[in-house]
């Protein structure tokens, strides 16, 4: 290592440090985007509608944008690397969006609509450009695979804590910066503007600090033959996808949760305990999956935590929901499996793209941890699509009378798929093989 570079604990510290700050901006966008909208910029249910469909056109644009952001970070070479000056260059401009979207101005709703649509996509190509760079820097930044899956287990669980603090902390910001007793919507202007520049500004602790790894520095300038071919080849990163696809119910009950208490219970307030749970299984296993990879091979904790996730989903529908407490029980045991999976994830891309360089001699971080955000994105997708329609197959809406079957239907959703998902989850991750006897 170059002696007047950061000590390998240094930049560990900061690339987590840079996540939560990043994870912050991204909560407060997708918790409290519509919240506002509704009850600060006053867009009426009709305009909702149009936001949502903004939303998922531009959730389509974004996860194509992820591979192709990819293959520009690997034609990338300037002397800070190919990933670090992304994260330098993107974090203005997430934060200045950031704080855009929650700046809505009074006017007729066409004008908001056309406001908020331009500020909402340009958001989420600013934020591709920050994202796909930061995942590829953990890869390349850490040589050592213990160090690196530390790393990405700090990360995902400094995640999950940052959900729970935006949570909890945005509501008594925004009221806390109104000027009075009722919260306003200038107020959650100036929250969101804050904290999207204090946490963008963490952010940036990833372009000072780490440094991508020599190998990367001085590969030569790769074409798209080889990018495309290396990645079409990388078998085990291809499995680790088609994995992760396959296990898109695990995030059926984030997806669906707050639906299900309302249809369960009629209280929607309910979700807290539900979300509360999920929060505190993921940042429990995400700080236990890297010491338990001292011992066992990610593909076997991928593998089992599947099996045990479908296990624990197929108890939780013959428990049934009567009790509020037992649900809870088992979201927390399901959020354990949800975090070795997130952690599990990351860290065989990373495994694959060392495995790739070592067979071919080039190293295509950027395409290759582009494919963790765009396979993210398509579960979280598919998660939705799927809950919807068994909410639609349910005849659920707001002003229906909620049945014994329309309960029961809603409740398989967030069960049952979630089951199934991880039972063919875990057959891809079976099969993959990795040329690095740390790896297997």
């Amino acid at each position: 290592m170059n002696p007047t570079s950061p000590s390998p604990r240094a930049q560990a510290r900061a690339v987590v440090v840079a996540g939560f700050g990043q994870n912050v901006v991204l909560t407060t966008v997708t918790t409290f985007v519509l919240a506002y909208l509704i009850q600060y910029a006053g867009i009426s249910s009709a305009g909702i509608a149009v936001v949502t469909a903004i939303i998922t056109v531009a959730k389509i644009l974004d996860a194509i944008t992820d591979p192709i952001m990819g293959v520009i970070i690997d034609l990338t070479r300037t002397r800070w690397g190919k990933l670090r000056p992304y994260i330098l260059f993107s974090a203005a401009p997430v934060a200045a969006l950031t704080a855009l979207m929650f700046a809505v101005p009074d006017a007729d709703e066409p004008l908001q609509l056309v406001y908020f649509g331009v500020v909402y996509v340009l958001w989420g190509f600013a934020y591709t450009v920050c994202d796909v760079p930061f995942w590829g820097l953990i890869g390349s930044a850490f040589p050592d695979a213990g160090q690196r899956t530390r790393v990405i287990g700090n990360v995902r669980a400094f995640g999950a804590i940052s959900l729970g603090l935006a949570t909890l902390g945005m509501p008594w910001l925004a009221r806390a910066l109104s000027g009075g007793g009722a919260t306003t919507g200038t107020g959650w202007t100036l929250a969101v503007a804050l904290v999207s520049v204090v946490g963008m500004a963490l952010f940036l602790l990833a372009f000072f600090v780490p440094r991508e790894r020599p190998s990367a520095l001085k590969q030569g300038r790769l074409t798209l033959r080889q990018l495309g071919g290396t990645l079409i080849r990388n078998t085990p990163l291809l499995l680790v996808l088609l994995g992760s696809v396959l296990g898109f119910g695990r995030f059926i009950v984030q997806a669906g949760g707050a639906v299900f208490v309302v249809v369960a219970y009629g209280d929607e307030g309910l979700f807290t305990l539900i979300g509360a749970a999920i929060i505190v299984g993921l940042v429990a296993s995400s700080f236990a999956t890297p010491p338990l990879m001292r011992w066992v091979s990610a593909r076997a904790l991928m593998v089992w935590s599947s099996l045990a996730g479908a296990v624990l989903y197929v108890a939780m529908y013959l428990v049934g929901f009567a009790s509020i407490a037992a649900i809870v029980a088992f979201i927390f045991l399901t959020g354990l499996t949800l975090g070795i999976f997130l952690v599990g994830q990351a860290t065989m891309i990373a495994d694959a793209v060392d495995d790739a360089e070592r067979r071919t001699g080039i190293r295509n971080d950027g395409v290759s941890f582009a494919t963790l955000t765009f396979v993210s994105k398509i579960m979280s997708a598919l998660a939705v699509l799927v809950f919807g329609l068994f909410v639609a197959a349910a005849g659920y809406q707001a002003d229906a009378a909620v049945t014994p079957e329309m309960q029961n239907t809603v409740f398989a959703a967030i069960t049952l798929v979630p089951a199934v998902s991880c039972l063919l989850s875990a057959v891809p991750f079976a099969f993959v093989r990795l040329h690095h006897p740390r790896v297997e």
